[in-house]
């Protein structure tokens, strides 16, 4: 019936002017962004028609001013964004007192950039003293994570928090108390019906909670000096393994119930940069220490020399990489554009962008190309995704305040947001 009312009135012209507006709306009608790093943790969107250019006064739909300071990038959930900051203690050389840090969820309605509500807790004290690495990202620097019911936020020792998407506090749970140096960093992830949270830093574990009620469903222990967001990888069959990277190992858990399957030697060191799966091989970059390596899932015990493809002398240092297309591609902390084969290592560019200065936040991949946010400068560079290096756009937004988020498609446009900002770049 439908199918011959279409063909008619498509005759007659009745209806294919409204027909061709609609399809142009589902053509930038963009989807979620649940979680640091996209969907799967890739950082990947097939949103089209994305920004390439803009500037203080170019293509800026809107700007809100932040109630403090974050290094945590957005969520997208709809028509609502969601991203943490912190407030009342380290707000650069506004130092504050330390009983006034406050830890924030916000939620910004994405068609005019309105904050719709913000949910603020008192941090539960003492934290890591600002000083030292603390100023380089803060005290907000974990992504919020969404079912498309709820938002779960994680604050460090102060607790993970879930909220209903109109802003109602559902349950808190502690994971931890302990703190370090470098504060805390890592974004919870979902499994199914359970919240992952890499608690290495508040108690040295992996913890998994009930989305329901925040209650412990299971945890596993001698997570070492990792501030990196664990992924799952896809095993063939479907069945989906945990991968959680630390110092010195690299694991996988089976999600359901924390079991560990294998273990895979890795960089002896720190880690930061989150893990990064396609299919069922999951890919490790190190810290200061450098290396990558590339890991196949579905092992058991010590797979060291039976499941690990490869290991290599490089590393982004703290942003992640991302997959495409058969290669592994990352801007590095200092600044250095790097893309490898994903199936040997073999590097196949190295290229240092000029003038960038340091880079913190990630690389999203929309429509060919690779958009990278300088940390200090407010710069905003983009590349074309593939073997051969080239800088498509240079951009300067003019906020010369922190940008350590990663860039974050919504409906067509782009998120950038910096300590004092948040941007909606786009037509």
């Amino acid at each position: 019936m439908i199918r011959r009312t279409l063909s008619a009135s498509t005759r007659t012209g009745r209806v294919l002017p409204v027909l061709l507006i609609v399809l142009s709306l589902g053509a930038f009608a963009g989807a979620d962004w649940p979680q640091f790093l996209g969907p799967g943790g890739a950082s990947v969107t097939k949103d089209k028609g994305l920004p390439t250019t803009w500037s203080e006064s170019e293509n800026i739909v809107w700007k809100t001013a932040m109630p403090g300071f974050g290094a945590s990038s957005p969520i997208v959930v709809g028509d609502k964004i969601l991203v943490t900051a912190y407030s009342g203690y380290g707000q650069g050389e506004e130092k504050g007192k330390e009983e006034d840090l406050t830890l924030h969820l916000l939620c910004i309605d994405a068609a005019g950039g309105k904050i719709v509500w913000d949910k603020s807790v008192k941090a539960s004290l003492p934290e890591t003293p600002y000083g030292g690495f603390m100023p380089l990202h803060g005290y907000a620097s974990s992504t919020p994570v969404s079912d498309g019911k709820a938002v779960y936020v994680f604050f460090g020792r102060t607790g993970v928090f879930a909220y209903s998407l109109a802003g109602e506090k559902l349950w808190q749970a502690d994971v931890g108390t302990k703190t370090h140096g470098w504060g805390s960093a890592t974004s919870p992830i979902l499994a199914g019906k359970l919240l992952i949270v890499n608690a290495s830093v508040e108690s040295g574990a992996v913890v998994a909670l009930n989305t329901a009620d925040g209650k412990e469903a299971w945890r596993a222990e001698d997570i070492r000096d990792s501030w990196s967001t664990p992924a799952l990888l896809t095993l063939p069959g479907g069945k989906q393994e945990l991968v959680v990277s630390s110092h010195g190992k690299v694991r996988g858990f089976d999600p359901a119930d924390g079991k560990k399957l294998w273990e895979c030697e890795a960089v002896p060191d720190y880690i930061c940069p989150s893990v990064v799966t396609h299919g069922d091989v999951a890919y490790v970059t190190s810290s200061r220490k450098a290396g990558c390596l590339a890991v196949r899932g579905g092992g058991s015990g010590d797979v060291t020399s039976t499941h690990k493809l490869w290991q290599i002398p490089k590393t982004p240092n703290v942003p992640s990489p991302l997959y495409d297309d058969g290669h592994l591609y990352w801007v590095s902390a200092s600044g250095i554009a790097t893309c490898v084969k994903a199936d040997d290592g073999k590097i196949v560019y190295e290229e240092r962008i000029s003038g960038l200065g340091r880079v913190y936040g990630s690389l999203l991949l929309a429509d060919g190309k690779l958009y990278c946010a300088s940390r200090e400068k407010g710069i905003g560079v983009v590349l074309a995704a593939g073997p051969e290096f080239k800088e498509l756009a240079r951009n300067d937004i003019g906020d010369k305040s922190v940008f350590n988020a990663t860039p974050v498609p919504c409906n067509g446009r782009l998120l950038l947001r910096s300590d004092r900002f948040l941007y909606y770049v786009g037509k």
